[in-house]
């Protein structure tokens, strides 16, 4: 009776799975990890009784700007894409043969005396394709400095979850910052990130009425037509 009800049982709880999978965090394609902790032993102070610690002292005149592994910055998201594609494309070719039997009625082809032939054949082609795209993206999200360059330059990587009733969305972000492009308020344009991942996701059951359900995708992927 246990090897009947088996295949029911393992039919279920993937069911249940499947319908657990909906509110997972959907993957990412940003640079990991998302956010680290600064070294805690340069932030420890020496056992030296001094009250100058070399490894918390900075310059007096030295800003706040992100520099160190563990630092946050404010990435302003000012991206606008547009593109735009077209194509036409036309070919014609023609062609048209005639021809005749004008033989002597003495002669084995005299019934068709007379006969002409005619043919000609015309081909035409013509096509025409376009495309466009206009993408905008506006917002902000503040990163963290995951490691940091032999030349000095910023590998920055972070993540903004936004639970709103029966969903979550997540906004993300990694890329490598210069920080002479960094403003005195911490700040840096998107547009001024090198090597750029940005994304926005969704998560719940609102998100998956959105998409194509696995069989569909199937038959989508083997239907020749």
């Amino acid at each position: 009776m246990k090897s009947l009800f088996a295949p029911f049982l393992l039919a279920g709880l993937a069911l249940l799975s499947g319908c657990a999978s909906i509110d997972t965090v959907p993957p990412t394609a940003v640079h990991q990890p998302m956010s680290v902790r600064p070294d805690s032993r340069a932030a420890a102070p020496a056992a030296n009784g001094a009250i100058y610690q070399a490894a918390l002292a900075r310059p007096l005149f030295e800003d706040r700007r992100a520099r160190h592994v563990g630092d946050i910055i404010t990435i302003n998201l000012v991206e606008r894409n547009t593109a735009t594609k077209s194509a036409n494309a036309s070919a014609t070719r023609g062609s048209e043969m005639t021809g005749g039997i004008t033989a002597s009625s003495r002669l084995p082809l005299g019934g068709l005396n007379g006969l002409n032939v005619e043919a000609g054949v015309d081909s035409e082609f013509t096509g025409t394709g376009s495309a466009r795209a206009n993408n905008a993206f506006n917002g902000t999200i503040t990163v963290t400095v995951i490691d940091v360059y032999p030349n000095g330059n910023l590998l920055v990587s972070g993540e903004k979850m936004l639970a709103i009733n029966q969903g979550s969305e997540f906004i993300r972000f990694s890329g490598v910052i210069d920080p002479n492009t960094v403003t005195s308020t911490n700040t840096v344009q998107s547009t001024q990130v090198a090597d750029a991942r940005i994304e926005y996701r969704g998560s719940g059951f609102i998100d998956q009425s959105n998409t194509m359900g696995w069989l569909q995708r199937f038959f989508l992927a083997v239907l020749p037509f």
